[in-house]
């Protein structure tokens, strides 16, 4: 049996980034985290030309009594984290409301146009400003760098995951992590993650 849901049911998360950031992985593995609680948990996704480091986008619909479409209604968003932080101003526009809590990575993936100086990228100031306006919470952490400090720019997606733990907003704990590393990896593998998500549980 499930434990009792705390929060809004359903609850709705969204997951996003670009192709190559491990965004799927990440929502697979916090799936599998509240799963474990007894909670049913449906995910959506959607592909932007993913190969080519276009959007990717993970829905989350997270209940203690049933399952839902794994499709979130425009505006419903309860929590939206982002491996890329131009990604989560893109999602808040359609998703987000007034209550939304917003988990982000600070490092910019630059698309093709900006690379070659057709585009313009915003700031990192006025996207952080622009997200703290359409939230009404939001945690920012260069993720990029502390997977880089590990020594796998990879485990960004992972780093995220710890830091999502450390808020609160989410009842996750790391022997749920560990369980749901134990089913897809190798133990070498494990220990690395392990290390990710403590680094990303430390920066909050």
């Amino acid at each position: 049996m499930g434990e009792v849901w705390p929060l809004q049911d359903p609850y709705n998360i969204i997951i996003t980034g670009t192709g190559g950031q491990g965004n799927v992985l990440a929502s697979r593995i916090i799936g599998e985290m509240l799963s474990q609680r007894g909670l049913h948990v449906t995910i959506g996704e959607t592909f932007g030309a993913s190969q080519r480091g276009g959007s990717v986008m993970s829905h989350l619909r997270i209940s203690s009594c049933s399952v839902f479409s794994p499709q979130i209604p425009k505006g419903r968003a309860h929590l939206v984290v982002a491996l890329e932080p131009s990604e989560a101003i893109r999602v808040l526009k359609i998703y987000g409301n007034p209550t939304v809590k917003v988990l982000t990575n600070t490092r910019p993936i630059h698309p093709i146009g900006v690379i070659c100086g057709e585009q313009t990228y915003p700031s990192l100031e006025d996207l952080k400003r622009w997200i703290k306006e359409l939230s009404e919470a939001a945690w920012f952490i260069d993720s990029t760098t502390a997977a880089v400090n590990l020594g796998n720019p990879v485990l960004g997606n992972v780093i995220l995951i710890g830091a999502l733990a450390a808020t609160g907003v989410l009842p996750l704990e790391r022997t749920q992590f560990e369980a749901a590393l134990s089913r897809r990896m190798k133990p070498d593998q494990i220990l690395l993650n392990l290390l990710a998500y403590d680094a990303g549980a430390s920066v909050i």
